[in-house]
């Protein structure tokens, strides 16, 4: 039989379950805009920019069992999806992109878009295919979404030139996905690793467990290995839905001197540490400040990730869910609750959080008050995105997370631009939850006016901005080294502007007895299908436990001179000005 290329792609997409795809088109992509706008199981969704088109497929592979997916241009479209292509490579998360190409039946040089996209995705991809012929069409994007998902999750790259996709080729079937191609095996070896982990618990008394995105699918396996081991259990940024908040051995992000009160006392003289599905990366470590103790356990299905940053007693590689399974089926230990460590971790929780509410923001909107209204208002499944910068941080010490999957932020990326297009793959694929983005000034900047794309597709959405006029974690960061701000202060913004051009409703929150009105009002409209900016005049000036620890713990490793030079600098900046 003869098929078009554009419609092999469009089959072989429908086979492997993609809802979604994303991008901009262009004359290299059309005949297969042409065939997916047929597709009755593939909505293609017109973004405004491909980077954040690529946040919004990140999304949709972070809550839900389909992979987000790229339609996009060669050349330009691929370098400008590229931060999106990159956040998902290093935080390890399953994306497709498909892009045209250009013509390889005719030898002729310099043809539009003409660019060797292999050379420029090297490094930030797990493969690139370039297709030859209509018969490795189908195969190929098989192929394409095993390796996406396996091991560690990432980004694949699948050029299809536009003459392939225009005409018709030679093909002698049209074979069926199975979902058993994506079975997963342990690898013998971790067999005997799990032994001698077992052993190494047993042999423990005072241990806690630090949870990565690895363990997304097997919060149940690590609310009862938590439970027999009365262990206190903290998580990276990124994996910071992977355990409830309201379980009494739930912490906070980390422990260390960076760390809410609640995880640096409950992982206090820890003298065994059990890792899951972290590559123990500089955020969630802040900065490596993270004391591990001398046992450690580390579990993940990526071995790369082993003794790199901290040296493990005990790798055992594999998926998460399978290793947490065996190991508390064939563990002794169940130990009674630790009422004593649940008080102290609540006590604590309480006294932090308190701290916050008390603390004076003088004619702005105090962030305790804001997080703890919010939380309140909000249903317990709710999806709470960040974005990157100050207002992460204040969103992950103060804004408790219930279940899995409800807290998605870029972490290893760390790309500024997440939120808004993030939120808006969140909302596409379940619009009956309420999808919430707390973003800040300088980021908004950049991807805000996607919410056109939400307002097209009636997607409510809300967007609290933390407007302050700067970019301000860096801007804290500059304070007390430079006693100067270089480049972080923004021009002034008028949102209620940008919420016009986008069809978006505008409320401002500008005083702390303004917070619940506010909210109220913010999710009644969104429950029409009108995405909501709400302009929060935020208050910035009482700085998180991140931020205080991680400057800290930076400066302690300056070499002695230099840290004297830095600290005097910084002094005679403050007496002259």
């Amino acid at each position: 039989m003869k098929k078009s290329g554009a419609y092999l792609v469009t089959y072989a997409l429908e086979q492997i379950g993609v809802q979604y795809t994303f991008g901009i088109p262009g004359v290299h992509v059309t005949e297969l805009y042409d065939e997916l706008n047929k597709s009755e199981k593939i909505q293609p969704i017109l973004v405004t920019h491909e980077g954040w088109g690529a946040f919004m497929a990140d999304a949709i592979s972070r809550t839900t069992n389909s992979i987000g997916t790229l339609v996009i241009v060669p050349a330009a479209g691929m370098t400008h999806a590229l931060s999106g292509i990159g956040e998902a490579y290093l935080d390890g998360i399953p994306m497709l992109i498909i892009s045209g190409g250009i013509r390889r039946d005719l030898d002729k040089a310099f043809q539009l878009h003409q660019l060797d996209q292999g050379k420029v995705l090297e490094g930030i991809v797990k493969k690139y295919f370039l297709i030859e012929k209509h018969e490795e069409i189908i195969p190929t994007i098989y192929e394409a979404y095993k390796i996406a998902k396996s091991g560690k999750p990432g980004p694949v790259f699948i050029e299809v030139p536009v003459n392939i996709q225009l005409f018709e080729g030679p093909v002698s079937h049209l074979p069926e996905w199975k979902d058993d191609y994506l079975k997963y095996s342990l690898p013998q070896k971790s067999y005997r690793d799990i032994e001698e982990a077992l052993a190494l618990i047993e042999s423990s008394q005072k241990m806690g467990i630090f949870a990565g995105w690895g363990a997304i699918h097997a919060t149940d396996e690590l609310i009862e290995l938590a439970e027999r081991l009365q262990a206190p259990v903290c998580t990276t940024l990124q994996g910071l839905s992977v355990f409830p908040y309201d379980h009494p051995l739930h912490t906070g992000m980390g422990f260390g001197p960076y760390s809410v009160p609640a995880a640096e006392e409950a992982f206090k003289n820890i003298e065994l540490l059990i890792a899951i599905g972290t590559s123990f990366g500089e955020i969630p470590t802040g900065s490596f400040g993270m004391k591990v103790p001398s046992k450690l356990i580390h579990i993940d299905i990526n071995p790369e990730v082993f003794n790199k940053n901290y040296q493990a007693s005990v790798s055992i590689e594999g998926d998460a869910k399978e290793i947490l399974k065996i190991l508390v089926q064939k563990l002794k230990i169940k130990r009674e609750p630790d009422i004593s460590l649940h008080n102290l971790i609540k006590e604590k929780k309480e006294q932090y959080r308190k701290e916050w509410i008390e603390y004076n923001s003088k004619d702005k909107v105090n962030p305790g008050i804001f997080f703890t209204t919010l939380r309140n208002l909000l249903e317990r499944n709710a999806f709470i995105l960040a974005d990157d910068g100050n207002h992460t941080f204040l969103t992950e010490e103060l804004m408790p997370i219930y279940e899995p999957k409800t807290f998605l932020s870029p972490t290893d990326f760390n790309c500024m631009g997440y939120c808004v297009p993030a939120c808006i793959g969140v909302k596409l694929t379940h619009p009956d939850r309420q999808v919430i983005g707390i973003v800040g000034d300088g980021a908004f900047l950049m991807s805000g006016l996607e919410l056109l794309t939400a307002s097209t597709l009636n997607l409510g959405v809300i967007i609290f901005l933390f407007h302050d006029g700067e970019l301000s974690q860096i801007s804290q960061g500059q304070e007390i080294p430079y006693n100067r701000k270089t480049c972080t202060i923004l021009g002034e913004i008028h949102p209620e502007g940008i919420a016009k051009a986008t069809g978006s409703y505008y409320l401002a929150m500008n005083h702390n007895n303004e917070v619940e009105s506010v909210i109220k009002d913010a999710l009644e409209i969104s429950k029409k299908g009108q995405p909501v900016i709400v302009d929060v005049k935020i208050d910035y000036s009482k700085r998180t436990r991140f931020t205080q620890g991680v400057v800290k713990i930076n400066l302690a490793r300056f070499p002695l001179g230099e840290k004297f030079r830095f600290i005097g600098r910084a002094l005679l900046r403050r007496i002259t000005g």
